[in-house]
């Protein structure tokens, strides 16, 4: 487990407000470290706010009418709040977006191919990345001349996810990986994300409303509510959280509870009350 005290901040969120249509509130304040060569997670229900702190250090809320009007948001010590998107995957910052997006009409290998666009380092270093993606999916090695758009959905993160790699990115911003794939696959992404940092030594941010499989490989999580942090800690310890057990793992120290019993978790919640 990486300790994170001893470890260099990469990328920190200060307080930052987040406003769409120049009237609606979404992000309130703020604020995350992520260390270098850590597995950090952002936490929370649908709607919390996940994906809108990941776009807003991307800089990809301009498309939806979105900005950033209170805070920072520093990059190995740099405001990269004006940067946009290009730029800052020129500097080591990539994100794989909600959805498992991909080019349909391209294959497999042209669409990994694609995440290599802006590389200068010549065809030989950019051949070795993609044997070394396809070491981590094995299942893309097999498809490679398959045109994307008809393979499976968890084939289809795959791709996603290598053709970030093959920018060679220092951290990638892992936007809801487990959405929409069965349980089994779910595991695969997340022990080949913990593979690529343990063995690549990338750091990545994700968004996850799957709390359970996410605490389990992050070393650190942060819990959103309605566009706050209600809470942060080490993963082991939010693992054993009564409040998040309960609230987030279905879980109580009567063991499980059914949605019935939680549903009114809103007004229990003791970080709200």
């Amino acid at each position: 487990m990486l300790d994170t005290a001893k470890t260099e901040t990469v990328l920190e969120v200060n307080n930052i407000e987040v406003i769409y249509n120049h009237v609606i509130l979404v992000l309130k304040g703020v604020s995350l470290k992520v260390p270098k060569g850590s597995i950090t997670a952002i936490l929370g229900g649908n709607g919390a706010g996940k994906t809108t702190t990941l776009k807003a250090i991307s800089n990809l809320l301009h498309s939806e009418r979105g900005h950033v009007t209170k805070g920072t948001i520093e990059y190995r010590g740099e405001n990269i709040s004006n940067l946009n998107p290009a730029a800052l995957v020129q500097r080591g910052v990539i994100q794989v977006m909600e959805g498992r997006h991909c080019f349909e009409h391209l294959t497999v290998e042209e669409n990994l191919l694609t995440g290599a666009y802006t590389r200068k380092d010549g065809r030989g270093a950019i051949d070795a990345d993609l044997e070394m993606v396809y070491s981590y999916f094995p299942r893309l090695k097999e498809r490679r001349k398959s045109q994307a758009g008809y393979t499976s959905g968890g084939e289809q993160q795959m791709v996603a996810m290598g053709r970030a790699l093959m920018s060679k990115p220092e951290t990638v911003l892992l936007d809801e990986p487990s959405m929409g794939l069965a349980p089994q696959l779910v595991e695969e992404i997340f022990n080949i994300v913990k593979n690529l940092n343990e063995k690549e030594g990338a750091t990545f941010l994700l968004a996850e409303q799957n709390t359970n499989v996410a605490l389990r490989f992050a070393d650190y999580g942060y819990i959103l509510e309605s566009g706050r942090v209600v809470m942060d800690g080490p993963a082991a310890d939010l693992r054993e959280n009564p409040d998040v057990k309960e609230f987030y793992l279905g879980m109580s120290d009567e063991g499980r509870k059914s949605f019935r019993d939680v549903r009114s978790y809103r007004r229990r919640k003791r970080w709200l009350a």
